[in-house]
Protein backbone atom coordinates (compact mmCIF):
# COMPACT_ATOMS: atom_id res chain seq x y z
CA UNK A 1 0.00 0.00 0.00
CA UNK A 2 1.14 3.51 -0.64
CA UNK A 3 1.15 6.76 0.12
CA UNK A 4 -2.10 8.75 -0.32
CA UNK A 5 -1.88 12.49 -1.21
CA UNK A 6 -4.39 15.47 -1.81
CA UNK A 7 -5.07 16.35 -4.95
CA UNK A 8 -6.45 20.15 -5.75
CA UNK A 9 -8.83 19.42 -8.68
CA UNK A 10 -11.64 17.27 -9.92
CA UNK A 11 -10.40 17.92 -13.95
CA UNK A 12 -7.19 16.02 -12.44
CA UNK A 13 -9.12 13.03 -12.03
CA UNK A 14 -12.03 12.66 -14.69
CA UNK A 15 -9.91 11.84 -17.70
CA UNK A 16 -11.94 8.97 -18.82
CA UNK A 17 -14.67 9.07 -16.22
CA UNK A 18 -18.45 9.26 -18.28
CA UNK A 19 -20.90 9.10 -15.31
CA UNK A 20 -19.64 11.23 -11.37
CA UNK A 21 -21.86 9.89 -8.59
CA UNK A 22 -22.05 12.42 -6.27
CA UNK A 23 -22.88 12.61 -2.30
CA UNK A 24 -24.97 16.02 -1.60
CA UNK A 25 -24.43 16.45 1.94
CA UNK A 26 -20.76 17.51 3.08
CA UNK A 27 -20.08 17.65 -0.40
CA UNK A 28 -22.36 19.89 -2.41
CA UNK A 29 -23.58 21.85 0.68
CA UNK A 30 -23.27 21.63 4.56
CA UNK A 31 -27.25 21.57 5.21
CA UNK A 32 -27.22 25.64 5.79
CA UNK A 33 -25.27 26.84 2.42
CA UNK A 34 -23.87 25.42 -0.67
CA UNK A 35 -20.67 25.13 -1.51
CA UNK A 36 -20.32 26.94 -4.56
CA UNK A 37 -16.79 25.78 -5.69
CA UNK A 38 -18.60 22.67 -5.97
CA UNK A 39 -21.43 23.18 -6.91
CA UNK A 40 -19.05 25.07 -10.23
CA UNK A 41 -17.00 21.31 -10.54
CA UNK A 42 -19.96 19.35 -11.05
CA UNK A 43 -21.50 21.83 -13.72
CA UNK A 44 -18.16 22.05 -15.58
CA UNK A 45 -18.12 18.33 -15.80
CA UNK A 46 -21.69 18.25 -17.24
CA UNK A 47 -20.44 20.81 -19.78
CA UNK A 48 -18.03 18.78 -21.09
CA UNK A 49 -19.85 15.83 -21.59
CA UNK A 50 -20.22 14.08 -18.08
CA UNK A 51 -23.33 12.66 -16.08
CA UNK A 52 -23.82 13.53 -12.69
CA UNK A 53 -25.98 11.58 -10.07
CA UNK A 54 -26.68 12.60 -6.79
CA UNK A 55 -26.58 9.78 -4.87
CA UNK A 56 -28.22 10.82 -1.54
CA UNK A 57 -29.28 9.23 2.01
CA UNK A 58 -31.92 11.73 2.65
CA UNK A 59 -35.31 10.25 3.55
CA UNK A 60 -37.21 12.29 1.13
CA UNK A 61 -37.95 11.47 -2.45
CA UNK A 62 -35.75 13.46 -4.86
CA UNK A 63 -38.13 16.34 -5.85
CA UNK A 64 -38.18 17.06 -2.01
CA UNK A 65 -34.05 16.53 -1.85
CA UNK A 66 -34.20 19.29 -5.52
CA UNK A 67 -36.59 21.43 -3.87
CA UNK A 68 -33.98 22.00 -0.59
CA UNK A 69 -31.08 22.15 -3.20
CA UNK A 70 -32.66 25.03 -5.06
CA UNK A 71 -33.34 26.76 -1.32
CA UNK A 72 -29.41 26.24 -0.98
CA UNK A 73 -28.08 27.77 -4.15
CA UNK A 74 -27.57 24.40 -5.96
CA UNK A 75 -28.73 24.72 -9.61
CA UNK A 76 -30.78 22.40 -11.31
CA UNK A 77 -27.80 22.59 -14.01
CA UNK A 78 -25.16 21.09 -11.23
CA UNK A 79 -26.33 17.79 -11.76
CA UNK A 80 -28.54 15.48 -14.18
CA UNK A 81 -30.91 13.52 -11.44
CA UNK A 82 -31.21 12.93 -7.56
CA UNK A 83 -31.79 8.73 -6.28
CA UNK A 84 -32.43 9.15 -2.44
CA UNK A 85 -32.96 6.49 -0.08
CA UNK A 86 -36.41 8.10 0.78
CA UNK A 87 -37.00 7.16 -2.79
CA UNK A 88 -36.46 3.42 -1.92
CA UNK A 89 -38.03 3.18 1.12
CA UNK A 90 -41.62 4.58 -0.81
CA UNK A 91 -40.93 1.35 -3.27
CA UNK A 92 -40.91 -0.69 -0.08
CA UNK A 93 -44.18 0.72 1.57
CA UNK A 94 -45.58 0.60 -2.05
CA UNK A 95 -44.71 -3.41 -1.96
CA UNK A 96 -46.77 -3.86 1.58
CA UNK A 97 -49.85 -2.21 0.99
CA UNK A 98 -52.42 -2.38 4.06
CA UNK A 99 -49.53 -3.01 6.62
CA UNK A 100 -49.40 -0.48 9.46
CA UNK A 101 -46.48 1.71 9.69
CA UNK A 102 -44.94 3.17 13.76
CA UNK A 103 -42.72 6.04 11.81
CA UNK A 104 -39.70 7.38 13.82
CA UNK A 105 -38.22 10.67 12.31
CA UNK A 106 -39.35 14.58 12.14
CA UNK A 107 -42.31 16.47 10.61
CA UNK A 108 -40.06 17.54 7.80
CA UNK A 109 -39.74 13.71 6.54
CA UNK A 110 -43.85 13.64 5.77
CA UNK A 111 -42.77 13.27 2.09
CA UNK A 112 -41.69 9.95 2.21
CA UNK A 113 -44.92 8.67 2.54
CA UNK A 114 -46.94 11.51 0.30
CA UNK A 115 -49.19 9.77 -1.85
CA UNK A 116 -48.67 5.97 -0.64
CA UNK A 117 -51.89 5.43 1.42
CA UNK A 118 -49.57 4.44 4.09
CA UNK A 119 -51.05 3.49 7.07
CA UNK A 120 -49.39 5.13 10.32
CA UNK A 121 -50.12 4.13 13.70
CA UNK A 122 -48.55 3.29 16.87
CA UNK A 123 -46.10 1.06 18.30
CA UNK A 124 -48.55 -1.41 19.56
CA UNK A 125 -50.40 -2.04 16.47
CA UNK A 126 -47.66 -1.62 13.78
CA UNK A 127 -46.42 -4.01 11.13
CA UNK A 128 -43.05 -2.56 11.12
CA UNK A 129 -41.45 0.78 12.01
CA UNK A 130 -39.80 3.24 9.21
CA UNK A 131 -37.06 5.44 10.36
CA UNK A 132 -36.15 8.44 8.69
CA UNK A 133 -34.44 10.01 11.67
CA UNK A 134 -34.70 11.66 14.98
CA UNK A 135 -37.85 13.21 16.30
CA UNK A 136 -35.40 16.14 17.53
CA UNK A 137 -32.23 15.79 16.36
CA UNK A 138 -31.12 19.21 17.98
CA UNK A 139 -31.52 17.47 21.47
CA UNK A 140 -32.00 13.66 21.02
CA UNK A 141 -29.14 10.91 20.53
CA UNK A 142 -30.17 7.12 19.69
CA UNK A 143 -29.97 6.42 23.22
CA UNK A 144 -33.22 8.48 23.99
CA UNK A 145 -34.79 5.64 21.32
CA UNK A 146 -33.69 2.62 23.68
CA UNK A 147 -36.91 1.73 25.22
CA UNK A 148 -38.70 2.20 22.22
CA UNK A 149 -36.47 -0.39 20.07
CA UNK A 150 -36.67 -2.60 23.30
CA UNK A 151 -40.49 -2.85 22.81
CA UNK A 152 -40.22 -3.39 18.85
CA UNK A 153 -37.67 -5.86 19.46
CA UNK A 154 -40.12 -7.81 21.78
CA UNK A 155 -42.94 -7.42 18.92
CA UNK A 156 -39.98 -8.56 16.58
CA UNK A 157 -40.85 -5.45 14.08
CA UNK A 158 -38.41 -4.68 11.28
CA UNK A 159 -37.08 -1.47 11.36
CA UNK A 160 -36.68 -0.15 7.76
CA UNK A 161 -33.94 2.85 7.79
CA UNK A 162 -34.68 5.41 5.56
CA UNK A 163 -31.08 7.23 6.09
CA UNK A 164 -28.59 4.63 6.97
CA UNK A 165 -25.78 8.09 7.73
CA UNK A 166 -24.99 8.01 11.58
CA UNK A 167 -24.21 11.59 11.33
CA UNK A 168 -24.20 14.75 9.29
CA UNK A 169 -22.98 17.69 8.82
CA UNK A 170 -25.16 21.17 9.64
CA UNK A 171 -23.48 24.09 9.87
CA UNK A 172 -20.05 23.18 12.06
CA UNK A 173 -22.24 20.65 14.32
CA UNK A 174 -22.57 17.21 13.68
CA UNK A 175 -26.09 15.50 14.16
CA UNK A 176 -27.43 11.91 14.65
CA UNK A 177 -29.44 10.59 11.74
CA UNK A 178 -31.59 7.43 11.26
CA UNK A 179 -28.39 5.60 10.44
CA UNK A 180 -27.75 6.12 14.26
CA UNK A 181 -31.00 4.48 16.14
CA UNK A 182 -31.06 1.85 13.33
CA UNK A 183 -27.60 0.57 14.48
CA UNK A 184 -28.79 0.65 18.01
CA UNK A 185 -31.37 -1.58 17.38
CA UNK A 186 -29.19 -3.90 15.36
CA UNK A 187 -27.10 -4.42 18.47
CA UNK A 188 -30.54 -4.86 20.65
CA UNK A 189 -31.01 -7.98 18.08
CA UNK A 190 -33.90 -5.93 15.93
CA UNK A 191 -34.25 -6.34 12.46
CA UNK A 192 -33.37 -3.78 9.65
CA UNK A 193 -33.32 -3.26 6.49
CA UNK A 194 -31.57 -0.18 5.21
CA UNK A 195 -31.87 1.50 1.90
CA UNK A 196 -28.97 3.87 1.03
CA UNK A 197 -25.39 4.06 0.74
CA UNK A 198 -23.26 1.86 1.16
CA UNK A 199 -25.90 -0.86 -0.43
CA UNK A 200 -26.07 -2.09 -3.61
CA UNK A 201 -29.64 -0.91 -5.00
CA UNK A 202 -29.07 3.07 -4.44
CA UNK A 203 -25.75 2.48 -6.84
CA UNK A 204 -28.24 0.24 -9.23
CA UNK A 205 -31.00 2.55 -9.92
CA UNK A 206 -28.33 5.70 -10.21
CA UNK A 207 -26.59 4.13 -13.03
CA UNK A 208 -30.15 3.19 -14.71
CA UNK A 209 -30.69 6.88 -14.37
CA UNK A 210 -27.40 7.49 -15.54
CA UNK A 211 -27.41 4.96 -18.70
CA UNK A 212 -31.29 6.81 -19.30
CA UNK A 213 -28.90 9.78 -19.74
CA UNK A 214 -26.21 8.98 -21.97
CA UNK A 215 -28.48 6.79 -23.86
CA UNK A 216 -26.30 3.39 -23.06
CA UNK A 217 -24.89 1.82 -19.95
CA UNK A 218 -21.43 3.03 -18.26
CA UNK A 219 -18.71 0.50 -17.48
CA UNK A 220 -18.11 0.66 -13.84
CA UNK A 221 -14.01 1.71 -14.82
CA UNK A 222 -15.59 4.84 -15.90
CA UNK A 223 -17.79 5.71 -12.81
CA UNK A 224 -16.02 8.14 -10.36
CA UNK A 225 -18.03 8.51 -6.69
CA UNK A 226 -17.74 11.16 -4.59
CA UNK A 227 -18.05 11.64 -1.03
CA UNK A 228 -16.83 12.52 2.64
CA UNK A 229 -17.48 9.42 4.45
CA UNK A 230 -15.66 6.54 5.07
CA UNK A 231 -18.74 4.07 6.26
CA UNK A 232 -21.28 5.21 3.56
CA UNK A 233 -19.16 6.90 0.54
CA UNK A 234 -16.16 5.00 0.32
CA UNK A 235 -17.40 1.36 1.68
CA UNK A 236 -20.64 1.82 -1.05
CA UNK A 237 -18.19 2.76 -3.42
CA UNK A 238 -16.07 -0.29 -3.12
CA UNK A 239 -18.35 -2.54 -2.90
CA UNK A 240 -20.26 -1.95 -6.38
CA UNK A 241 -16.75 -1.54 -7.51
CA UNK A 242 -15.95 1.99 -8.52
CA UNK A 243 -13.23 4.40 -7.32
CA UNK A 244 -14.14 6.80 -4.69
CA UNK A 245 -13.06 10.67 -4.47
CA UNK A 246 -12.74 10.95 -0.79
CA UNK A 247 -13.85 14.77 0.19
CA UNK A 248 -11.79 15.32 3.79
CA UNK A 249 -14.24 18.89 4.87
CA UNK A 250 -16.94 17.01 5.69
CA UNK A 251 -17.74 14.93 8.95
CA UNK A 252 -14.01 13.65 8.87
CA UNK A 253 -12.34 16.92 8.86
CA UNK A 254 -11.17 17.05 12.63
CA UNK A 255 -8.92 13.76 11.48
CA UNK A 256 -7.47 15.03 8.62
CA UNK A 257 -6.57 18.88 9.96
CA UNK A 258 -3.07 19.57 9.29
CA UNK A 259 -2.41 16.81 7.00
CA UNK A 260 -0.87 16.89 3.47
CA UNK A 261 -0.07 13.24 2.95
CA UNK A 262 -0.90 10.25 4.58
CA UNK A 263 1.62 7.45 5.12
CA UNK A 264 0.56 3.84 4.66
CA UNK A 265 -0.25 3.09 8.28
CA UNK A 266 -2.46 5.99 8.63
CA UNK A 267 -4.36 5.21 4.76
CA UNK A 268 -4.98 1.56 6.76
CA UNK A 269 -6.08 3.00 9.95
CA UNK A 270 -8.58 5.47 8.32
CA UNK A 271 -10.02 3.99 5.02
CA UNK A 272 -9.35 0.00 4.92
CA UNK A 273 -9.05 0.54 1.47
CA UNK A 274 -8.34 3.70 0.01
CA UNK A 275 -10.27 5.50 -2.06
CA UNK A 276 -9.01 6.79 -5.89
CA UNK A 277 -7.67 10.48 -4.11
CA UNK A 278 -7.97 12.68 -1.03
CA UNK A 279 -9.33 17.08 -1.70
CA UNK A 280 -10.09 19.10 0.96
CA UNK A 281 -13.37 20.49 -0.97
CA UNK A 282 -14.54 19.62 -4.03
CA UNK A 283 -13.23 22.17 -6.95
CA UNK A 284 -12.84 21.90 -11.00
Amino acid sequence: MTSLRFVERLRDLVDGVEVILSDIWGVVHNGLEAFPEACEALHTYRQRGGIVILITNAPRPADSVQRQLRKLGVADETYDAIVSSGDLTRHFVADHPGKKIFWVGPERDSSIHRGLDAVLGPLEQADYIICTGLFDDETESAEDYRAILLQARERKLPLVCANPDIVVERGDRLIYCAGAIAELYRELGGEVVFYGKPHRPIYERAMVLAAERRGRPTSLDRVLAIGDSVRTDLTGALGFGIDCLFVTRGIHSEEFEGIEQLDPASVKELFGHPPRALMRELRW
